[in-house]
């Protein structure tokens, strides 16, 4: 043998699916690399093709992808990314899901029914992740749905930065769509200076998706600028009633809040239309401000990027969110 022998060292990369380019670029911006340049494509009858142009072998791995429409697709191609990983000889693998896809399938409501939320952690398992890390689950439970460790992630500093710096915290109360938000609307509470709370009670069908009714406010928001806030947004039914309903009990105004923009139709026509004095969103799933001129995108890379920098330097995530309950 000639020459020295030199130490190892580690070895990030980070790769991006198809659903969000612009995510996974700002995130590598933040990082300072670049994405690992992939050849992906679709064969004639919808089948995906991956392969990396560049050796994986020991290195450490972060698949990002965004699950917007079409979602079983989007998914269908991290399983694929991962497991190209696998039999590439990456050291770890961490699949990188914003927003995690069938969250709202976390339980049984009925006989006969699935626990999608469970499944989609079991394909990550058995495709090759060694880590998930996701942001704003719909709840907290699903962490548990993956064995090994999953970094759940929290938007909530960015959103309640951008309030603060833009309204009057004074005259501010948190408000829940539902009961089952309300712990979230204290935490939100406490950090925007200890605003008063409401909720909205609504009531929900088994029988029809996306069917929900907003009856009436708790607690007292007359004259108030109420933050209106939900882990995400579908079809805006929900948000929009009860924007109508805190508006009838005296809301001054009503500003929006979410982590994932899910937006879909006709959600971009009730949420302009609403009476909301803006909408804020993160860019977890892809967003379009054209024509919509009271929705605010706000970047989740910063914090993405922190995220992979702390798993790989094997540091500690939890001190990207110390202070929250």
């Amino acid at each position: 043998m000639t020459g020295k022998v030199t130490e190892s060292h580690k070895n990030m990369k980070l790769f991006s699916g198809r659903a969000h380019p612009e995510l996974g670029e700002a995130v590598a911006k933040e990082l300072g690399t670049e994405l690992v340049p992939t050849t992906a494509r679709d064969f004639a009858n919808g089948e995906i093709f991956i392969r990396f142009e560049e050796s994986v072998r020991g290195a450490d791995c972060f698949v990002m992808q965004a699950h917007n429409q079409p979602l079983n697709k989007w998914l269908m191609e991290q399983l694929i990314m991962i497991d190209a990983l696998k039999r590439g000889s990456a050291k770890r693998i961490t699949a990188i899901l914003p927003f995690y896809p069938y969250a709202r399938q976390d339980k049984k409501h009925r006989g006969r029914e699935p626990i999608s939320a469970r499944l989609i952690a079991d394909l990550l398992q058995t495709a090759g992740a060694d880590r998930i890390v996701s942001v704003d689950l719909h709840t907290d439970q699903i962490q548990g749905f993956f064995d090994g460790p999953v970094d759940h992630m929290h938007a909530m500093p960015i959103l309640t930065g951008y309030i603060k710096d833009k309204y009057d915290t004074a005259n501010m109360t948190v408000v829940s769509p539902d009961a089952g938000r309300v712990k979230t609307a204290e935490k939100w509470a406490n950090e925007l200076d200890g605003a008063p709370m409401a909720f909205v009670h609504k009531t929900r069908s088994v029988d029809e998706a996306n069917k929900v009714v907003s009856n009436r406010v708790v607690g007292d928001v007359e004259g108030k600028d109420c933050i209106l806030l939900d882990d995400m947004i579908d079809t805006g039914g929900t948000i929009a009633g009860a924007v109508r309903v805190l508006k009838e009990a005296g809301a001054q105004k009503v500003i929006i809040a979410c982590t994932h923009g899910v937006f879909s139709d006709p959600a971009r026509e009730r949420l302009s239309q609403c009476g909301a004095e803006e909408v804020i969103t993160t860019d977890t799933l892809p967003q379009s401000t054209e024509g919509w001129s009271n929705l605010t995108v706000l970047s989740i890379a910063p914090l993405l990027a922190r995220t992979i920098h702390e798993i790989f330097e094997n540091g500690s995530v939890t001190t990207l969110f110390e202070g929250e309950a």
